[in-house]
Protein backbone atom coordinates (compact mmCIF):
# COMPACT_ATOMS: atom_id res chain seq x y z
CA UNK A 1 0.00 0.00 0.00
CA UNK A 2 2.87 2.64 0.56
CA UNK A 3 6.38 1.85 -0.25
CA UNK A 4 9.36 4.62 0.25
CA UNK A 5 12.71 4.00 -1.30
CA UNK A 6 15.68 5.81 -0.34
CA UNK A 7 13.78 9.02 0.53
CA UNK A 8 15.89 12.16 0.92
CA UNK A 9 14.27 15.95 1.82
CA UNK A 10 16.34 18.87 3.10
CA UNK A 11 15.24 21.97 4.24
CA UNK A 12 19.08 23.65 3.70
CA UNK A 13 21.98 22.44 2.13
CA UNK A 14 23.28 20.96 5.93
CA UNK A 15 19.90 19.87 7.24
CA UNK A 16 18.10 16.38 6.30
CA UNK A 17 14.45 16.72 7.42
CA UNK A 18 14.44 12.90 6.16
CA UNK A 19 17.58 10.88 5.67
CA UNK A 20 17.87 7.66 3.55
CA UNK A 21 14.40 6.45 4.45
CA UNK A 22 13.19 2.93 3.46
CA UNK A 23 9.74 1.71 4.65
CA UNK A 24 7.02 -0.73 3.79
CA UNK A 25 3.35 -0.33 5.03
CA UNK A 26 0.78 -3.12 3.96
CA UNK A 27 -2.68 -2.42 3.60
CA UNK A 28 -4.89 -2.26 6.65
CA UNK A 29 -1.90 -2.02 8.44
CA UNK A 30 -2.18 0.46 11.88
CA UNK A 31 1.76 1.52 12.64
CA UNK A 32 3.03 3.88 14.89
CA UNK A 33 5.82 6.83 13.76
CA UNK A 34 7.61 7.40 17.24
CA UNK A 35 10.36 10.08 17.74
CA UNK A 36 10.87 13.06 19.09
CA UNK A 37 9.78 16.10 17.91
CA UNK A 38 12.02 17.03 15.14
CA UNK A 39 12.95 13.37 14.16
CA UNK A 40 11.04 13.88 10.90
CA UNK A 41 7.63 11.99 11.59
CA UNK A 42 5.48 15.15 10.89
CA UNK A 43 7.63 16.01 7.80
CA UNK A 44 7.10 11.64 6.32
CA UNK A 45 3.44 12.29 6.40
CA UNK A 46 3.35 15.45 4.84
CA UNK A 47 5.24 14.05 1.72
CA UNK A 48 2.79 11.38 2.02
CA UNK A 49 -0.12 14.01 1.82
CA UNK A 50 1.68 15.57 -0.90
CA UNK A 51 2.63 18.64 0.63
CA UNK A 52 6.11 18.39 1.09
CA UNK A 53 8.30 18.17 -1.93
CA UNK A 54 11.09 15.78 -1.33
CA UNK A 55 15.02 15.54 -3.30
CA UNK A 56 15.45 11.91 -4.16
CA UNK A 57 13.78 9.14 -3.35
CA UNK A 58 10.92 6.66 -4.70
CA UNK A 59 7.10 6.61 -2.87
CA UNK A 60 4.65 5.09 -3.87
CA UNK A 61 0.84 4.32 -2.59
CA UNK A 62 -1.04 1.64 -4.10
CA UNK A 63 2.08 0.88 -6.63
CA UNK A 64 1.27 4.50 -8.05
CA UNK A 65 4.33 6.85 -7.97
CA UNK A 66 3.59 9.58 -5.54
CA UNK A 67 4.06 12.53 -8.04
CA UNK A 68 1.42 10.81 -10.54
CA UNK A 69 -1.19 10.16 -7.68
CA UNK A 70 -4.83 12.16 -8.39
CA UNK A 71 -6.04 12.19 -4.22
CA UNK A 72 -9.79 12.38 -6.12
CA UNK A 73 -9.87 9.85 -8.45
CA UNK A 74 -6.53 7.36 -8.09
CA UNK A 75 -6.56 7.07 -3.60
CA UNK A 76 -8.45 8.29 -1.03
CA UNK A 77 -6.17 9.70 1.43
CA UNK A 78 -7.16 11.92 4.32
CA UNK A 79 -4.87 13.77 6.47
CA UNK A 80 -5.28 14.69 10.14
CA UNK A 81 -2.92 17.62 10.40
CA UNK A 82 -1.58 19.52 14.08
CA UNK A 83 -4.12 22.09 13.80
CA UNK A 84 -8.12 20.89 12.56
CA UNK A 85 -8.79 22.40 9.50
CA UNK A 86 -12.10 23.50 9.12
CA UNK A 87 -14.10 26.43 7.48
CA UNK A 88 -14.52 28.25 10.50
CA UNK A 89 -17.26 31.05 9.98
CA UNK A 90 -19.34 28.21 9.11
CA UNK A 91 -21.43 25.40 10.87
CA UNK A 92 -20.52 21.84 11.50
CA UNK A 93 -23.58 20.79 8.96
CA UNK A 94 -21.87 23.22 6.16
CA UNK A 95 -18.33 21.91 7.04
CA UNK A 96 -19.74 18.22 6.41
CA UNK A 97 -21.73 19.00 3.70
CA UNK A 98 -18.44 20.98 2.41
CA UNK A 99 -16.67 17.73 1.40
CA UNK A 100 -19.71 15.86 -0.11
CA UNK A 101 -20.16 18.86 -2.27
CA UNK A 102 -16.01 18.73 -3.61
CA UNK A 103 -16.49 15.15 -4.17
CA UNK A 104 -19.80 15.87 -6.56
CA UNK A 105 -22.03 14.49 -5.10
CA UNK A 106 -25.71 15.60 -5.28
CA UNK A 107 -27.72 17.69 -3.31
CA UNK A 108 -30.44 15.15 -2.45
CA UNK A 109 -27.09 12.61 -1.30
CA UNK A 110 -25.59 15.23 0.94
CA UNK A 111 -28.34 15.63 2.39
CA UNK A 112 -29.11 12.13 3.42
CA UNK A 113 -25.48 11.64 3.84
CA UNK A 114 -24.88 14.58 6.46
CA UNK A 115 -27.92 14.11 8.16
CA UNK A 116 -27.13 10.19 8.74
CA UNK A 117 -23.94 11.14 10.08
CA UNK A 118 -25.16 13.51 12.80
CA UNK A 119 -27.61 10.47 14.13
CA UNK A 120 -24.81 8.04 13.72
CA UNK A 121 -22.16 9.40 15.21
CA UNK A 122 -24.48 11.63 17.97
CA UNK A 123 -23.59 14.71 16.29
CA UNK A 124 -27.04 16.55 16.48
CA UNK A 125 -26.50 19.12 19.32
CA UNK A 126 -23.29 20.37 16.46
CA UNK A 127 -25.24 20.76 13.77
CA UNK A 128 -25.75 24.53 13.78
CA UNK A 129 -22.42 25.37 15.90
CA UNK A 130 -19.78 26.90 14.21
CA UNK A 131 -16.65 25.05 13.74
CA UNK A 132 -14.80 28.50 15.79
CA UNK A 133 -17.27 27.82 18.63
CA UNK A 134 -16.11 24.11 18.94
CA UNK A 135 -13.23 22.93 21.66
CA UNK A 136 -9.80 21.56 20.28
CA UNK A 137 -11.05 17.76 20.84
CA UNK A 138 -14.32 18.57 19.27
CA UNK A 139 -12.78 19.54 16.29
CA UNK A 140 -10.72 16.37 15.91
CA UNK A 141 -13.69 14.06 17.08
CA UNK A 142 -15.92 15.67 14.25
CA UNK A 143 -12.77 15.46 11.78
CA UNK A 144 -12.29 12.12 12.66
CA UNK A 145 -15.91 11.51 11.56
CA UNK A 146 -15.90 13.72 9.01
CA UNK A 147 -13.17 11.64 7.05
CA UNK A 148 -16.05 8.82 7.28
CA UNK A 149 -18.05 10.74 4.51
CA UNK A 150 -15.73 9.04 1.76
CA UNK A 151 -14.07 5.86 1.50
CA UNK A 152 -10.30 5.72 2.88
CA UNK A 153 -7.43 3.79 1.89
CA UNK A 154 -5.23 5.67 4.03
CA UNK A 155 -4.94 7.56 6.78
CA UNK A 156 -2.18 9.77 8.40
CA UNK A 157 -2.56 11.50 11.54
CA UNK A 158 -0.36 13.59 12.93
CA UNK A 159 1.25 13.73 16.62
CA UNK A 160 -2.64 15.11 18.31
CA UNK A 161 -2.30 12.90 21.71
CA UNK A 162 0.19 15.76 23.52
CA UNK A 163 -2.74 18.38 23.38
CA UNK A 164 -5.33 16.47 25.75
CA UNK A 165 -5.55 14.35 29.23
CA UNK A 166 -4.64 10.80 28.96
CA UNK A 167 -8.42 9.79 29.35
CA UNK A 168 -9.18 12.16 26.56
CA UNK A 169 -6.60 10.70 24.16
CA UNK A 170 -7.59 7.29 24.52
CA UNK A 171 -11.41 8.03 23.63
CA UNK A 172 -9.78 9.53 20.45
CA UNK A 173 -7.72 6.46 19.70
CA UNK A 174 -10.82 4.04 20.31
CA UNK A 175 -12.43 6.41 17.85
CA UNK A 176 -9.84 6.03 15.69
CA UNK A 177 -9.91 1.92 15.77
CA UNK A 178 -13.62 1.67 15.46
CA UNK A 179 -13.79 4.31 12.05
CA UNK A 180 -10.50 2.80 10.96
CA UNK A 181 -8.41 0.57 11.78
CA UNK A 182 -11.45 -1.61 12.12
CA UNK A 183 -12.42 -0.86 8.96
CA UNK A 184 -9.23 -1.36 7.33
CA UNK A 185 -7.67 1.58 6.81
CA UNK A 186 -3.86 1.94 6.13
CA UNK A 187 -3.22 4.00 9.00
CA UNK A 188 0.15 6.24 10.25
CA UNK A 189 0.16 7.29 13.49
CA UNK A 190 2.81 9.71 14.51
CA UNK A 191 3.52 9.54 18.66
CA UNK A 192 6.24 10.22 20.79
CA UNK A 193 4.42 7.80 23.21
CA UNK A 194 4.26 4.41 21.94
CA UNK A 195 2.15 3.22 25.63
CA UNK A 196 -0.55 5.23 24.34
CA UNK A 197 -0.42 3.71 20.82
CA UNK A 198 -0.07 0.09 21.93
CA UNK A 199 -3.79 -0.45 21.67
CA UNK A 200 -4.43 -0.05 17.88
CA UNK A 201 -1.10 -0.36 16.25
CA UNK A 202 0.58 -4.01 14.89
CA UNK A 203 4.25 -2.53 15.01
CA UNK A 204 6.39 0.84 15.52
CA UNK A 205 8.62 2.46 13.51
CA UNK A 206 11.48 5.13 15.07
CA UNK A 207 12.49 7.70 14.18
CA UNK A 208 15.78 10.41 15.55
CA UNK A 209 17.49 13.23 13.54
CA UNK A 210 15.47 12.63 10.22
CA UNK A 211 16.08 8.40 9.78
CA UNK A 212 14.59 5.32 10.67
CA UNK A 213 16.86 3.45 13.91
CA UNK A 214 16.24 0.24 15.32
Amino acid sequence: MIEIKNLYLKYIREYYALYDINMKVNKGECVGLIGAEGSGRTTLLRVLAKLEKFDKGEVYLKEINIKKVDFKNDINLGYVSLTPVFLENKTVYENLKYVLKERKYNEKDIENIVNNCLIEYNLEKYRNVKASDLSLYEKYVISFIRLTLRPLDIILIDDIFEKFTEDESRELLNLIKKLFVDKNVTTLVASNNTEILNGICSRFIKFDNGSIVN
